[in-house]
């Protein structure tokens, strides 16, 4: 089959043929009918320090994906087959504390599909049939195919409670866009978003009801006062992954704030811990999705009206896979869906 691999030890990704995976008796073929690039694919292709540590070379990378159940495993219920579906990313084990009390999420011997293991860049995925998601009529492919990044942004966003609060999201990349579009459908009074790329603070402003700010020719204690917001931010989301954007959430959040953190920093960086100490500040770690409650509230959210469609700006055939990393490496661009 045809696979987008990360072949070499080097920047880059290349588009092989590489043998059809094999199911075991637990798991599942799906035929793939399109992909989301993801900022994890970028460090990837990028080949930073992080991606260089992290992933086996070669292996056909990808996690972002929907397509239709054509082959189940000898312990799989045979109802799955010709099921459309997207999956949860993280194979997890089952020998962990926090496995066995079903809070898989956190088990430390969690694979990533396209990061440890392989991956759903290709016409074909094998995946345990534990980790399979149906989508419903109502959710066609191409949003099936956001579902992992919008269970980013879901997960991030509903960690602390957002009614009536105001929400500094620091990093206008897509998945902190749908996660501005998730804390106001969760009832978040002001939500700004901040960035220095005027393409993406716009296309912030298309997608949901916020303020988008470049911070480059703003100053956030003047949008605050616009707002008519006296003392900070209750809540921030770290989307970005730039020390800056971890100093700016730690500036103009209250006494008291929250901060969810999913935004992966390409190198180590600095904290002024005494600044977070003396404000007592909450800082979570977030990685991925809560194994399957995020998705039912995703689900959910769809269903009663969340709309991030407009998030998606990019659609291409596979084979011109080098222009839309490309795009979105200048940024210009939120998801890019790729067609199989």
């Amino acid at each position: 089959m045809h696979a987008l691999v990360k072949a070499y030890d080097k920047p880059g990704l290349w588009l092989d043929q590489v043998v059809l995976p094999r199911i075991g008796p637990d798991d599942v073929l799906i035929e793939i009918s399109k992909t989301g690039i993801c900022g994890t694919d970028m460090h990837i292709y990028a080949w930073d320090e992080w991606a260089r540590r992290t992933v086996p070379v070669p292996m056909v990378v990808g996690h972002e994906y929907a397509g239709k159940v054509v082959e189940v495993g000898a312990n799989v219920r045979k109802s799955l087959l010709g099921q459309r579906v997207s999956g949860e990313g993280h194979v997890v084990g089952n020998q962990s504390r926090a496995a066995r009390a079903g809070r898989f999420h956190l088990d430390p011997q969690t694979q990533g599909i396209g990061v440890t293991i392989p991956g759903a860049f290709a016409e074909y995925l094998c995946l345990p049939a534990f980790n399979v998601v149906p989508l419903p009529d109502s959710i066609d492919d191409e949003i099936g195919t956001i579902l992992d990044p919008l269970g980013n942004a879901v997960h991030t966003a509903l960690s602390f409670d957002l009614i009536g609060e105001d929400v500094l999201i620091a990093g206008a990349g897509p998945i902190g866009i749908m996660s501005a579009a998730v804390a106001r459908h969760a009832g978040a009074r002001h939500v700004v978003i901040t960035d220095i790329n005027p393409y993406r603070l716009n296309l912030a402003a298309q997608v949901a009801d916020v303020v988008p700010v470049d911070v480059s020719r703003e100053d956030l204690a003047d949008v605050m006062g616009r707002l008519g917001m006296k003392e900070g931010f209750d809540i921030g989301f770290e989307m970005s992954g730039a020390p800056a954007a971890i100093e700016q959430l730690v500036d103009h959040l209250v006494m008291g704030g929250k901060i969810a953190m999913l935004g992966i920093p390409s190198r180590p960086a600095t904290v002024d811990w005494t600044k977070v100490v003396f404000k007592m500040l909450t800082i979570k770690g977030i990685y991925g999705r809560e194994m399957f409650e995020t998705w039912h509230k995703m689900l959910a959210m769809l269903a009663s009206g969340l709309d991030v469609r407009k998030v998606i700006t990019h659609r291409l055939p596979v084979s011109d896979f080098q222009s839309g990393f490309e795009i979105m490496r200048e940024g210009s661009s939120g998801k890019i869906v790729l067609n199989w």
